[in-house]
């Protein structure tokens, strides 16, 4: 369903390094770097069909978190979650919410770590049992 998902960033230097550790986590490899017509930079992170990218506002704003928005990453394993939650707090990011875990509910059982990068973006690692 989905192509892509983009978020703003204040510091690209700064969120290319905290993406660079926590994608790398899932396997994504060094970002394609894009300097948009506008002379604003982008990176585009591709792994598994689908792209994460981090963008400098192109109307020269600064860049907001979403108030709601929540961005899911697929995490093969239980194990996968923590690393991406520790790797983030490691680079920049902050914990939210409950400890990383397992929360059993209407979606069944699931086990998730949520963090905030370092613009205030929310991600969430997500490990669903088959």
């Amino acid at each position: 369903m989905l192509n892509h998902v983009m978020v703003g960033s204040n510091d690209i230097e700064r969120s290319k390094r905290f993406y660079d550790a926590v994608l790398g986590v899932l396997g994504a490899g060094e970002p394609l770097r894009n300097l948009a017509p506008s002379g604003h930079v982008r990176l585009f992170y591709r792994h598994d069909g689908s792209s994460f990218c981090v963008s400098e506002p192109i109307n020269g704003e600064a860049a907001t978190p979403a108030n709601g928005g929540t961005i899911g990453f697929k995490c093969a394993s239980p194990e996968q979650v923590r690393q991406f939650h520790d790797v983030a707090v490691a680079h920049g990011g902050s914990s939210i919410e409950e400890a990383p875990g397992q929360r059993d509910g209407s979606l069944g059982q699931l086990y998730l770590a949520y963090v905030r990068d370092p613009d205030g973006n929310k991600l969430c690692a997500i490990h669903r049992p088959k």
